[in-house]
C-alpha cells in the first residue's frame, strides 16, 4: 500500500491529469471520436469516483459494488447478506433503479459527503422515486462489520440507458466487484465485457453464481472457473448459491449465503486482507490510466489536425479567389468587351491606332481633341472599368464561400460545423456587392490621388491639364491592367494597341519609370483592398472555428500529465 506521503504526491499528479482530461475537448466529429468521448467520460468518472477518493482516504472502508444482469438476484442477495430489507426486490424489471449503499453505522462519515461518487446526492430516508439516477441512498446496518460497505447497483444490461450508465459508473467506483450471475446466464456477452474490463484494469472481482441446480453445481462452477482463467481472473473466488425457495421475507436460506457473508466479514475485519484488495484495484486503476490517456492524446492530435485542415480549406478558398483576381488584373481580361468599346469611343477608331508609332505629340493632340469634342468620354470608359473590376472581385468573392463549404463537407467535422452555424457559410455576406462597389470607387479615388501626387510640378500639371485629371486617371487604370495574356483573337491586337498607346501617353506626361511605378502602385492598392475584403469574408469561417474548443497543445499537456502519473507510480 502507498505510504501517506506517496499518496499525497500521487494525488497531485492524478489531480493534474484529471484537469487535463476534463479540459480535453473533442468537439469535432472525426473518425473514432465516439470511442474517445466515451473513454474520456469513463476516465473522468473513475478518477472522480474512485482513484482520487481512494488515494485521499486509504483507510476508508472497502466498497464492494454488487453488479450483474437483470434478474440475477442482486437485491435479494444484499438483503440476505445483511438479513434486512435494505434494497427493493421483486419480479418487476428493473427492480433496482436507485443505488443503495449499506454500511455499518460507525462508517457513515465516509459516505455522507461527496468523497466518493461526488455526482450523486445523498439520502438516508425512504427510497427516492423510481428512475432517480442522481441519488445514492445510504442505509446503516449492524449486520455488516465496520470496514466494509455493499452497494447494490442497477442492472448492467437494463433496458433503461440511464440505469446502464449508472451501473457502469458505480462499478468503476468499487474496490471490489461482487458480480452476480445465474446458471442460465453466466456466459452472456454483456457481463463478460465488464469482466474483461475488470481484468484489464486489475480490479478485484468475486463471482456469485446464483440459482444453480444442485446437481449441476460442480459442472457449471468448473466451466465458469475455466472462463475466468481465460480472461485473466483466475484468482476471483466463486460463491455458488443453489436454486432454492426464498423464505417468508424473500431472502435466501441462511446456509446458502453463510460462506459469502463469512468471506466479506473476514475482509472487513482483516486490515491486511482489505489492504490487498484495495491495493490490487487501485494499482490496476492507476496502471490503466496509461492506455486510456494515450488514446485521448491520439484523439486530441486528430482533433487538432482536423481543425488545421478546416482552417486551411477556408484559407485556400479565399487565397485562390484573391489569386484569381490578381490574375484577372494582369492578364488583360479586364480589357475585354465593354472596356475596349469605350476605349475606342474615347480615342477614335481604327485609323487612330495606325498612328501609335508616330510622335507622341500627335497622339496627345488626337486624345485632347477627343476629350474636348465628346461629352465626357473618359467617364464612360471609367464606368466600364469600374464595372469590370467590380464584376471580377464580386464573382470571386461569391465563389470562394462555395469552394470553402464544399471542402468542409468533405473534411472530418466540417459538415457538422456548417449545419450548426447560424450563418449560411456557403453564401457570401449579404452586403458583399455593396462593399465591392464601394471598394472599386475608393480605389479609383486613390488612383486619381496618385496622379495628383505624381503631377506636383508645374510642367507635369500642365500636361495633365491637357488631358484632364480624370482622363489621365482612366489611362493609368488601363496601363495597370493592360497585359494581353488572357485575350484571344482580334482582341489581342486591339488590346495590345491600347496598352502601347496608353503607355506612351503616360510616359509623355510622367516619364517611363514613373509610369511603371504608378501602374504597380495602382495594382497593389487594388489588390490590398481586395485582400482586406476577402479577409472579412473569410472571418465568418474563422469565427466558427474559433468557437471550436480545441487547442494545439492539448495533446502535449495530456501526455505530460499522464507521464507525470506514471513517473510517481
Amino acid at each position: 500500500m502507498l505510504s501517506p506521503d506517496d499518496a499525497t504526491v500521487m494525488v497531485g499528479a492524478v489531480s493534474t491529469l484529471r484537469e487535463q482530461v476534463s479540459a480535453a475537448a473533442l468537439p469535432l466529429d472525426v473518425p473514432d471520436v465516439a470511442t474517445a468521448r466515451a473513454t474520456r467520460a469513463a476516465l473522468l468518472s473513475q478518477l472522480d469516483d474512485y482513484v482520487l477518493p481512494r488515494l485521499r482516504s486509504l483507510d476508508a472502508p472497502l466498497l464492494a459494488v454488487v453488479g450483474g444482469s437483470t434478474g440475477a438476484g442482486k437485491s435479494t442477495l444484499v438483503n440476505s447478506v445483511v438479513d434486512a430489507e435494505v434494497s427493493a426486490s421483486g419480479v418487476l424489471r428493473p427492480t433496482t433503479t436507485v443505488p443503495v449503499l449499506v454500511h455499518h453505522p460507525d462508517d457513515e462519515k465516509w459516505f455522507l459527503d461527496d468523497r466518493v461518487l461526488p455526482g450523486l446526492s445523498r439520502t438516508t430516508g425512504a427510497a427516492p422515486g423510481a428512475g432517480d439516477t442522481t441519488t445514492l441512498r445510504l442505509v446503516a446496518s449492524r449486520s455488516l462489520p465496520p470496514g466494509m460497505a455493499l452497494l447494490d447497483a442497477p442492472d448492467i444490461d437494463s433496458v433503461v440507458s440511464a440505469n446502464r450508465a449508472l451501473a457502469g459508473q458505480l462499478l468503476s467506483a468499487a474496490d471490489l466487484w461482487l458480480f452476480v450471475t445465474t446458471a442460465a446466464r453466466y456466459a452472456d456477452a454483456v457481463p463478460w465485457e465488464l469482466l474483461r474490463q475488470a481484468s484489464d484494469r486489475g480490479t478485484a472481482v468475486a463471482i456469485v453464481l446464483d440459482r444453480v441446480p444442485p446437481e449441476a453445481m460442480s459442472d457449471i462452477r468448473s466451466h465458469l472457473a475455466h472462463m475466468l482463467r481465460e480472461q485473466g481472473l483466475s484468482t476471483a473466488p466463486i460463491f455458488g448459491i443453489p436454486e432454492a425457495t426464498l423464505g417468508p421475507q424473500g431472502r435466501l436460506p441462511e446456509g446458502d449465503v453463510a460462506r459469502l457473508r463469512s468471506w466479506l466479514t473476514a475482509l472487513a475485519s482483516d486490515s491486511r486482507a482489505r489492504g490487498v484488495i484495495v491495493r490490487q484495484t487501485l494499482e490496476g486503476a492507476l496502471a490503466s490510466l496509461d492506455d486510456r490517456a494515450a488514446l485521448l492524446v491520439t484523439a486530441s492530435e486528430h482533433q487538432a489536425e482536423a481543425l488545421a485542415r478546416l482552417e486551411r480549406a477556408a484559407q485556400d478558398a479565399y487565397a485562390a479567389a484573391l489569386q484569381n483576381v490578381e490574375q484577372g488584373m494582369t492578364d488583360g481580361t479586364l480589357l475585354r468587351g465593354e472596356v475596349l468599346a469605350r476605349w475606342q469611343e474615347y480615342v477614335g477608331t481604327g485609323e487612330f491606332f495606325k498612328q501609335v508609332e508616330s510622335t507622341v505629340s500627335k497622339v496627345r493632340d488626337r486624345i485632347t481633341a477627343a476629350l474636348k469634342g465628346a461629352p465626357a468620354p473618359s467617364g464612360n470608359l471609367g464606368e466600364a472599368l469600374q464595372t469590370g473590376v467590380a464584376a471580377l472581385v464580386l464573382a470571386q468573392g461569391q465563389g470562394a464561400p462555395l469552394v470553402a463549404a464544399r471542402s468542409w463537407r468533405g473534411l472530418a467535422g466540417g459538415d457538422a460545423l456548417l449545419e450548426r452555424s447560424e450563418d449560411d457559410l456557403a453564401k457570401p455576406s449579404p452586403d458583399l456587392a455593396v462593399r465591392v462597389e464601394r471598394l472599386v470607387r475608393d480605389w479609383q479615388g486613390d488612383v486619381l490621388d496618385l496622379v495628383r501626387r505624381e503631377g506636383k510640378d508645374r510642367r507635369t500639371t500642365a500636361r495633365i491639364a491637357a488631358y484632364g485629371l480624370n482622363g489621365v486617371g482612366v489611362i493609368l487604370m488601363l496601363v495597370a491592367f493592360a497585359h494581353t495574356g488572357g485575350l484571344v483573337g482580334a482582341e489581342v491586337g486591339i488590346a495590345g494597341g491600347t496598352a502601347v498607346l496608353a503607355q506612351k501617353v503616360l510616359e509623355a506626361i510622367f516619364g517611363d519609370q514613373a509610369v511603371r511605378d504608378m501602374a504597380r502602385k495602382a495594382r497593389e492598392n487594388l489588390l490590398t483592398r481586395v485582400r482586406d475584403l476577402y479577409a472579412v469574408e473569410q472571418a465568418r469561417y474563422d469565427a466558427v472555428l474559433g468557437d471550436v474548443d480545441v487547442t494545439t497543445d492539448q495533446a502535449r499537456r495530456l501526455a505530460d500529465a499522464a507521464a507525470a502519473v506514471k513517473a510517481v507510480r
